[in-house]
C-alpha cells in the first residue's frame, strides 16, 4: 500500500511539473469519450442495443456475484461472457456493420469537406424521380434503411447492388416490366434489391382508399424506422410513411423538406466541416 501511495505521489508531483501532461491527459478523456457517444449514438434504435443493455446489466450482476462471493453464478456468468461476445458479433453482424459505416462516413466530413453526401445523392434521386412519376401515374414504393435493419425483407427480393439514380428507380417502376413489381429497399448508399416483399400493416383505421402500397408502406413504418415512399398509380399522389406517421398527398416541395428534414438535420445543413466532425451544434 505504501509503495501504491509512493507512486500516485510520484505520478501527481510529474503532473505539476509538466503541465502539458495534463493537457494530454484531459484530450485522451475527451476523445475517448466521443468515441464511446458517437458509437452508441450510432446503434441507438437498433437491434444490438437492446443487446449492449442487457450486456451492462449482465455485467453488473456478475460483479455483485463476485462482491457477494458466488463462485458457481460468477464462474458461469465468466464463460457465458467469453463465448457469448462471439456470439453477439455473429448475430448481429448486419446491424454492427451498419454502425460503423455511419460512424465512418463522419469521419469522411473532415476527409472529404466538398464532397456531395450519400445523404444529398439520395434526397437528389429521390425527388428527381418521384417529380417524373407522379405526373405519370406510375407506381412507386420505395424503402430507405435507417438504424434498424431492413435484411429481413432484402432477403425476398431481387438483387440489385446498385448506385443510386434517378434514372434506375424510373426504369424499375415503369409499367410491365420485370422488376416493377414489390418494393425497392435501399440500404447502405446502395439500391438493394427491387421485387421486395414488405408486411402489411392490419390497422382498421387506414382508409379504403389506400391500396396494398400504402399499407405496406405503413405496416413497414410499424415494424421499423424505415421511411418509405409512395407513388399512387391511381391519383399519382405522393406519400411518405416513418415510424408509424402516414403523410398523403404531398407536393413536391413538401417532400423534398420532408426527406431533408429526415435525412439531414438542418444544423448539419449550416454547420462548419470541423462542427460537423466534432458533433457541435449550430450557434
Amino acid at each position: 500500500m505504501g509503495n501504491l501511495t509512493g507512486i500516485d505521489a510520484k505520478f501527481l508531483a510529474s503532473l505539476f511539473e509538466n503541465p502539458w501532461l495534463i493537457i494530454v491527459h484531459i484530450l485522451d478523456i475527451l476523445i475517448v469519450t466521443w468515441l464511446i457517444y458517437k458509437f452508441i449514438k450510432s446503434l441507438a434504435g437498433t437491434k444490438i442495443m437492446s443487446l449492449v443493455q442487457g450486456v451492462i446489466l449482465f455485467v453488473l450482476v456478475k460483479f455483485f456475484a463476485e462482491w457477494i462471493g458466488f463462485t458457481t453464478i460468477s464462474f458461469l456468468m465468466n464463460q457465458v461472457i467469453t463465448y457469448g461476445v462471439i456470439a453477439g458479433v455473429i448475430i448481429f453482424e448486419p446491424e454492427i456493420r451498419s454502425g460503423l459505416e455511419r460512424f465512418g462516413r463522419t469521419t469522411q466530413v473532415f476527409l472529404q469537406p466538398q464532397k456531395m453526401s450519400s445523404e444529398e445523392i439520395l434526397i437528389n434521386a429521390l425527388v428527381k424521380s418521384v417529380a417524373y412519376m407522379s405526373p405519370r401515374k406510375i407506381g412507386a414504393l420505395i424503402a430507405i434503411e435507417q438504424t434498424q435493419t431492413l435484411q429481413e425483407y432484402i432477403s425476398t427480393g431481387i438483387p440489385l447492388d446498385a448506385d443510386i439514380s434517378n434514372q434506375l428507380l424510373i426504369n424499375i417502376f415503369i409499367p410491365n416490366t420485370p422488376l416493377h413489381d414489390g418494393a425497392v429497399i435501399i440500404s447502405e448508399n446502395k439500391i438493394a434489391v427491387s421485387c421486395a416483399y414488405l408486411p402489411l400493416s392490419e390497422s382498421q383505421n387506414i382508409s379504403k382508399e389506400f391500396g396494398t402500397r400504402h399499407r405496406a408502406a405503413i405496416g413497414l413504418s410499424e415494424k421499423s424506422d424505415a421511411i418509405t415512399v409512395i407513388v399512387s398509380e391511381e391519383t399519382g399522389a405522393v406519400s411518405v410513411a416513418s415510424k408509424s406517421h402516414f403523410l398523403h398527398d404531398l407536393s413536391s416541395e413538401e417532400f423534398e423538406d420532408f426527406l431533408r428534414k429526415q435525412l439531414i438535420s438542418e444544423n448539419d445543413q449550416k454547420k462548419a466541416w470541423y462542427k460537423r466532425f466534432l458533433g457541435g451544434k449550430e450557434e
